[in-house]
Order: C-alpha cells, then structure tokens, then sequence
C-alpha cells in the first residue's frame, strides 16, 4: 500500500510537470503577432502568465486538488518532499526559458497592399531597357506610314544578320527584343499562309525567308527573350472593314506567330490609324483571350493592358507622378482622351498595370539615312523619365536596308550603356552608417535599414513599424569625407504593392529634392546640380500603409550640367 501510494504521488507530480511543460509549449508556440497580443493584452492583464509562481501553484493544483472536490492526501513522505523540489526547481527552469522560446520565431511580412504584379510583370519590370526593331517594305521606302501598295520584291535585305541585332542588345544590356511582324502597311515578315503580301513575294532568300524565324533563333541562342508586334491596322488586306472577316484573318495570323516561333515574352497591340482608314471594330477581347491561350507567361501590350499600358505619348516620358495601378474599366485602345490618366496612372487604380515608354533612338521608327541617332544627353534624359519614373524603356533601334544596326546607332548605344555603368556602379550610401525612424519587429527583425544596401531590390527592404506613425525616414550619415552627388536613386518592393504617395530628401537638415510616387525606381537627378554633406535623410509623408524601401543610392552622374550651374 505504501509504493502504491507513493506511486500515485508520483504519477500526480508527472502530470502536474507535463500539464505545465504543454502550457509553455502552447504559450510559445505562436506567431509573432499573436506574441504581441499576449504580451500586449493578456500580460497586462494577467502577468503571474509570466511567473514561475503560477507553474507552482498549478503544480499543487494537482498535487492537492481542493477539499471540496478530493480528500486530503496524507502528508508527503521525505522522498516525496524532495520530489516536490525538484518540480518547482524543474517549473521555475522552464519558466525562464518561456521569453527567450516565444521569440524564436521570424518576424511576418506586412500584410500586402493590392493589387500586386504578376510574376511575368515583376520580370519585365526588372528588365528597365528593352528593343524594338521597325523593320519592313518602309525601310526600303524611306517612309514612316506605308500605304499597302508597295510590292514585296522591294524588301532585299542582303546582308540581314538579326544575330547582330542580338549582339547589339546583349552589348547594351537588353533582354528582350520586340520585332514588327508586320506594320500597317500590311507585309508580313514571316511567309504567312493567309497573305501573299509577304516576304514568299520578295526576291530575298528567292522567297524563301522568313524574318521572324531568323529572329527569335538569333535570339534565343544568345539567352534573348522576344517579343512581336502584330498591327491591327491593316491598309492592305481587303478584308480590312469587314469586322468578321478581318477579325478571323487577325486571329489566323495571331495564331501563326504564337504557335510557330516558341516562347514569345511581350505581344504588342495599338489602336494607330489613319483619320480616312474604313471603319473597324477589333475583338480584342478575342484576342486577349487567344493570347492567353497560346502563351501562358506573355504580356499584353495596349492603351489597356492587360499586362502592360502604354505611357500615353511617344517621347519616353512618364509622368512626375507615375503609379503602376489603374482602373482599366476606365481604359480602351486607341482613345486619345486617355493618354494623361495613362500617364499618372491612378493610386485608387484596382488594375496592376505599368506603364511602358515607347521612343525611338532616331527621329524616325523606321531606318532613313537622312537621320542620326540621338545624342547622348537625350538619352539619359529619357532614361531619367522613364525608367526614373517607375516604367520600362521600349527603346526602338531599326535596321537598314542592309539588313543590320547602323555603326552610328550601335556607337550611341555603347556610349548610353557605359554611362549608366559609370552613373550608378558606384554607390556612396554603401560607405555610410545608416538608421531609421524604427525597425518592424526591431533591430534582428531582418527588416532593418541596412537591407536597403544589398542585391535584392524586390524581397528584401527597409519595413518601419506599423505604430500610426505617417513620418518615416532612414538617414545615412559619412563616416568619413562628405559626401557628394548628384543623383538619389529610390526603390520600392513593389512585391507586396506600389506605396508611397510623397517623400522628400533632406541634406545636413536642408530640403534638396521632394517626390511623389517612387514605385520599382526613382531617380532623383538634383535640379541644382551636385550637393555635398555629411547626412542624407529620406522621408516618406505620405504612403499606402507603411513603406517598404528595398534599395537607395547616391550616386554621381559626371553628364549633368544643369543650365546655369
């Protein structure tokens, strides 16, 4: 009776040491928000939560139930006394452990702000320059606009090399290529079995070629995603006015290019048409769907989207303000009355939809020998208004009737490239100490200020707390000589939503630069040219929920002369 009573001592001493081990298990085993509402609501409320007297007095909960519910046990025998040392000893150890066990868990993201991009958008977005190649019977022409007459034995590229076109991208950094399969004048560069109108009626390749397929196999050898541009507008099929007819036959052709050529990365539609042009109802809703369909990661150029709008002029200039949402029921192809809302984009916008900034490097988009490219100064002005202004570069590089990149034009590219390397691979926020307003989940969080200084700028950022607080900043201070530059680079992780609505920047306590959106990227180039300082502070006064800043420069752009300085 004796070992069957202390036995039953024991068992009574385990369960109370496991009922208490499962409650610290259960206490810890939260996520960090839940942890915040614990210690924040129920601690507050009940701190003996926290104490090893509450494991105590819960252990004697069930070592000596009240009288009302058991008889009194009989006093506990020596050994049993030392036993029950132990447990408290064995609760107050496991108590202690308790805080450092609910910390153990990561700091959560911040909840999303929608709409978010796609995965094939967050891949274009990070590409910042892309091609586009206007190459057909205009470039033998010496026209912009070809009327639909012109004979296909005019195209005769003999030196056509698109593997140098690939090069040439490659060599500027460029990882996606749109080519003109065919433009309003109606010729098809691939031989088409809906048309004669096409390069099977030119004496190049004696009628064998085919442009398209050179071209994504040039492409595609070189790691070069493509991407192909289809005109609505077509001023020499008959069937042009005829809204089933011409619809089908659009739709024959989308299917063609889609299905013969591999993996096409951005499709290219536009509402362009002359003011006498027959009067044509497209399907684009068709369209979009067949495209789809075909191509599962493609993006879908338009006024509209769905993938990618335009910007709404042909200069390669976003707006000051330039958000990536919009409200595309607000949208429709070829209406001018849009170009400024697509512009700005709208914060309110339910549609992720960024923007795309078409330009060419010459005057014209297709090749005439009268014409140059465009100096350098203008291109890093585009650059700054375009890829600065949180959109992607559609820069146009047409071939000659030769078949090739001009020398001229491969030259002015080269210089473009090398001066965006010598603009920002130098980045003198690197060299700084750096703090911030507060640190979501606080200083080993991970969302610290330094993450705004390594190669991740979409996955890793700077996250303020979530406190109420609308003035947030991070602040870079140099450790050694002053700092001076002239242009201040700032990127969203725009993953998880385009934010901000306005920030400034702010040199040794002196405003040098205000803002708005920041989006993928904000280039900053100072309107009064180079500043020097020791401390360098960006604050954001206004956003969509908090911020999350994923990368920031300084940087010297030694191409900028500001007129008067």
């Amino acid at each position: 009776m004796v070992f069957l009573g202390y036995m039953s001592d024991c068992f009574c001493c385990l369960r109370g040491l496991v009922s208490c081990v499962f409650l610290v298990r259960s206490t810890c085993n939260v996520n960090d928000n839940t942890q915040h509402f614990t210690q924040t609501k129920l601690h507050s409320q009940h701190s003996s939560l926290s104490s090893p007297f509450f494991f105590c007095f819960l252990a004697l909960h069930y070592l000596y139930p009240p009288p009302s519910t058991f008889p009194a046990p009989p006093p506990p025998s020596p050994s049993m006394a030392n036993l029950y040392q132990l447990l408290v000893i064995s609760l107050i150890t496991i108590s202690n452990f308790a805080p450092t066990l609910q910390n153990h868990f990561a700091t959560t993201p911040p909840l999303p702000v929608l709409p978010l991009p796609s995965y094939s958008q967050l891949k274009w977005q990070q590409r910042e320059i892309i091609f586009f190649h206007h190459f057909g019977v205009n470039t033998f022409t010496n026209s912009e606009w070809g009327n639909g007459t012109e004979s296909p034995k005019i195209f005769n590229p003999k030196g056509l090399n698109t593997a140098q076109w690939i090069d040439v991208a490659v060599q500027t950094g460029v990882s996606l290529s749109i080519l003109t399969a065919k433009h309003h004048d109606g010729f098809c560069l691939w031989p088409s079995k809906y048309t004669d109108h096409s390069v099977n009626g030119s004496p190049w390749e004696h009628g064998n070629g085919d442009v398209v397929k050179e071209f994504t196999e040039s492409a595609k050898a070189r790691g070069v995603d493509i991407g192909l541009y289809l005109s609505p507008w077509d001023r020499h099929d008959r069937r042009y006015g005829d809204i089933l007819a011409y619809n089908e036959y659009y739709l024959a052709q989308l299917q063609e290019l889609l299905n013969k050529y591999g993996s096409v990365n951005e499709i290219w539609f536009d509402g362009a048409k002359g003011s006498n042009a027959p009067n044509m109802s497209y399907l684009f809703s068709d369209w979009f769907q067949m495209v789809a369909e075909l191509q599962g990661t493609i993006n879908i150029f338009s006024d509209a989207g769905p993938g990618v709008r335009w910007v709404g002029n042909e200069k390669g200039f976003a707006g000051t303000t330039c958000w990536s949402t919009i409200n595309r029921t607000s949208l429709s192809i070829g209406n001018e009355s849009t170009v400024n809302y697509l512009n700005t984009g709208d914060p309110r916008g339910t549609d992720w939809l960024p923007a795309e900034c078409d330009v060419s490097i010459r005057p014209g988009w297709f090749w005439h020998k009268s014409e140059s490219p465009k100096k350098l100064s203008d291109l890093l002005e585009i650059y700054y208004n375009s890829v600065g202004r949180n959109c992607v570069l559609l820069l146009n590089v047409p071939p000659n009737t030769t078949g090739l990149i001009s020398a001229n034009d491969i030259q002015r590219l080269k210089e473009f490239k090398s001066a965006i390397n010598k603009i920002f691979s130098n980045n003198l926020a690197e060299s700084c100490s750096i703090k911030a307003s507060s640190i979501r989940g606080g200083k080993n969080s991970g969302f610290g200020p330094e993450a705004v200084l390594d190669n991740d700028h979409l996955w890793t950022y700077w996250a303020p707390k979530d406190n109420g607080n609308k003035d947030h900043w991070i602040e870079f201070t140099a450790t050694n000589e002053q700092l001076r530059f002239n242009v201040v680079r700032i990127q969203e992780a725009i993953g998880l939503g385009q934010r901000i609505k306005k920030h400034e920047i702010y040199v040794d306590g002196k405003r040098i630069a205000k803002g708005t959106t920041v989006g993928y990227k904000k280039l900053h180039r100072l309107e009064n040219g180079v500043v020097k300082g020791r401390s360098v502070r960006i604050r954001v006064i206004g956003s969509r929920g908090i911020p999350l800043i994923s990368s920031i420069g300084l940087h010297f752009d030694p191409f900028w002369h500001p007129i008067g300085r």
